[in-house]
């Protein structure tokens, strides 16, 4: 009995034992354990250590706001489109806003002078090609050579570049190439009996038959001070075939620029173009704002090709411009001269001149830009806008035409010093007023040309 019950016993215990095993064992799908048994983890339930909640992924800081300023000169049709592209810009752009200020030629160049001066010109200007040389262009503008990250410089010729680039620094971003050329009212010609003029002879008779048939207050040409000096120098060096001035020299006489003066003051006395007293009395501040212009009674223009615009929109409906020849009987050359016709440039004075660079390469370079600034002014430098103006027949085939025939003609240089002499204060007003109204002689007007010429190109 002592030995079954110690049996007993022992089987006992081995079935307790299994029984412990079998509770401490994995499903059947569990591994086999290792080897060396990892320590036994303990009864309690371990403290666990409290985490950070999970993180949102990073976002973009929306852009820092920038604000530009820009400013522009010319007639209704080009402040719309560049007010349009400007704001598909910042459309495009957000947090970019634009403040703009534009008017008038009248008076512009004297307010930007100002500005210029006391460093208070917006970031980003319309600037004539003589204002980089008026008002100390290197001092005044940013040097684009530095902004070629932000405007494709590669659109625009070398040499169109190169009369932007004063001491090696790209001042301004040239938008067209200009020239002056007639245009004409066909349809007030036509109710005269008699075609646009093609000769000098055609155009002196022009004015009698204007008279004549349609009254004294209808010419077939309007000039003011400004456009009769363009007239002037055109007119020399049809006939004498030299440039104005050339090495820093004025190359006419006395007697030569007093015989084209005496021409207008013809062109006067024939009623081919009012008295500058006429012109006066109309109250206009330019000439696409006279009444006359837009009535028909003045039926020609001697202008910029890139302007040709303003003055086509500015006229009553019914009435048909075109451009017209260049008119033979003055000469045997081709006179006149091309020209930058205008350029963008930024100040150093801008906060953000990158900012400004990318908007100008919005409007010059870009499909977009482009396409809403046309030809407004001019046919564009820029090949790439050229190319999206051209394919889409959005270029205006009046100014197209025109500036063809422009340069084709023209063959004579342009001085830096010539358009700072046009304020109406200036010798060209004083000269030409001065002729017209009989205060001077043609001879008296070219000593006050001259002397002022003189002083300019020595200064």
């Amino acid at each position: 009995m002592k030995k079954f019950a110690l049996f007993a016993l022992a089987v006992l215990m081995a079935l307790t034992a299994l029984a412990g095993c079998a509770s401490q064992a994995s499903p059947a799908t569990a591994e086999p354990q290792a080897a060396t048994a990892a320590p036994v983890a303990p009864t309690t339930a371990p403290t666990e250590t409290p985490t950070d909640p999970p993180t949102a992924p990073p976002t973009e800081a929306p852009p820092e706001p920038v604000e530009l300023t820009v400013s522009w000169w010319g007639g209704d049709s080009r402040h719309t489109a560049t007010q349009d592209a400007i704001d598909a810009y910042t459309k495009a752009n957000p947090g970019v806003t634009a403040k703009t200020t534009y008017g008038a030629w009248d008076g512009w160049e004297a307010s930007m002078s100002t500005a210029f001066y006391s460093n208070s010109a917006p970031d980003m200007n319309q600037v004539n090609w003589n204002w980089l040389y008026l008002f100390d262009g290197v001092s005044t503008f940013v040097d684009l050579n530095t902004m070629k990250d932000y405007i494709d410089l590669s659109q625009f010729a070398d040499t169109a570049l190169a009369q932007c680039t004063i001491d090696g620094k790209l001042l301004a971003i040239p938008v067209s190439m200009t020239g002056r050329i007639f245009y004409w009212n066909e349809t007030t010609f036509q109710n005269a009996g008699i075609a646009v003029p093609k000769t000098k002879d055609e155009l002196l008779a022009a004015g009698a038959a204007f008279k004549d048939k349609l009254g004294d207050d209808y010419y077939p040409i309007a000039m003011g001070e400004y456009d009769r000096m363009i007239f002037l120098v055109w007119a020399l060096e049809c006939k004498y075939g030299k440039d104005w001035v050339k090495d820093g020299v004025l190359q006419y006489s006395k007697e030569e620029i007093a015989e084209g003066l005496a021409l207008i003051t013809e062109l006067e006395k024939a009623h081919v173009i009012p008295t500058i007293q006429t012109l006066t009395g109309d109250g206009a501040a330019s000439l696409d704002k006279n009444p006359k212009w837009i009535e028909g009674k003045y039926a020609g223009i001697f202008e910029w090709d890139s302007s040709a615009s303003k003055f086509q929109a500015a006229l009553n409906p019914g009435q048909n411009f075109v451009v017209g020849d260049y008119l033979t009987g003055f000469g045997d050359n081709k006179g006149g001269f091309t020209k930058v016709s205008l350029g963008f440039a930024i100040t150093k004075s801008a906060k953000k001149p990158e900012e400004a660079a990318k908007l100008i390469n919005f409007l010059l370079n870009d499909e977009t830009g482009a396409k809403i600034m046309k030809s407004e002014r001019g046919i564009p430098l820029s090949k790439a806008a050229f190319d999206y103006c051209t394919k889409d027949s959005l270029l205006d085939p009046i100014v197209a035409e025109a500036n063809k025939r422009v340069l084709a003609w023209s063959s004579n240089a342009l001085d830096p010093t010539f358009e700072g002499l046009k304020n109406t204060d200036g010798p060209y007003y004083d000269a030409m007023s001065g002729v017209s109204y009989g205060d001077y002689t043609p001879e008296e007007g070219a000593d006050v040309l001259i002397e002022a010429i003189e002083a300019a190109l020595a200064s």
